[in-house]
């Protein structure tokens, strides 16, 4: 990975999106996002993430993101790390998932490509952080991050669509994670 993606200082606002591999549409069942949504919590809890802004997509997940108290790739490596076991492991559990032997031969076949694996593979390695080091950088990120869904086709309006951060700044109301709001 080029110096260019990766996070210099960690008390800076990034950017950061990570996908699925082969950006298999996993999170269109609510019981994989609230993994996310739980590791996201603990995470803000227990490890330092200062989180801004995120939504999570059918295949990936867009964060706005900081620390103060840690360092930005060890929280994002574990937090991809305790997501990707739990919600493996709530797949291969969900007598219920019509898509279960596809999507863990794919996540096993992609971990046999990749010897940081033990067996599957369930995010993509790179996470491309940029840091938004403008107002307008951060401006734009912001509103991609919130317009997602709506170009989607999900929802129409941002604060409509549940996984994301979007009814923190669009209403009066709080989202499922709690997010220091950007002015």
């Amino acid at each position: 990975m080029g110096r260019k993606y990766k996070f210099h200082e960690h008390d800076k606002l990034y950017f950061v999106s990570f996908a699925t591999v082969n950006w298999i549409d996993v999170f269109v069942r609510r019981i994989y996002c609230e993994i996310v949504v739980d590791s996201l919590k603990y995470c803000i809890e227990n490890k330092g993430l200062e989180l801004y802004a995120w939504c999570i997509m059918s295949s990936h997940v867009h964060l706005i993101i900081s620390t103060e108290k840690g360092n930005l790739s060890d929280i994002i490596r574990d937090l991809k790390r305790h997501t990707s076991k739990t919600i493996l492991k709530a797949i291969s559990e969900n007598v219920q998932e019509s898509r279960r032997e596809w999507m863990l031969w794919m996540f096993g076949r992609a971990g046999q490509y990749n010897s940081n694996n033990e067996k599957y593979q369930f995010w993509q390695q790179h996470n491309h952080p940029i840091q938004l080091s403008t107002n307008e950088m951060m401006d734009q990120r912001l509103d991609y991050l919130h317009n997602n869904p709506v170009e989607s086709g999900a929802v129409e309006y941002p604060p409509d669509y549940l996984y994301s951060s979007a009814k923190d700044y669009y209403t009066d109301q709080k989202g499922l994670v709690p997010v220091i709001l950007l002015s």
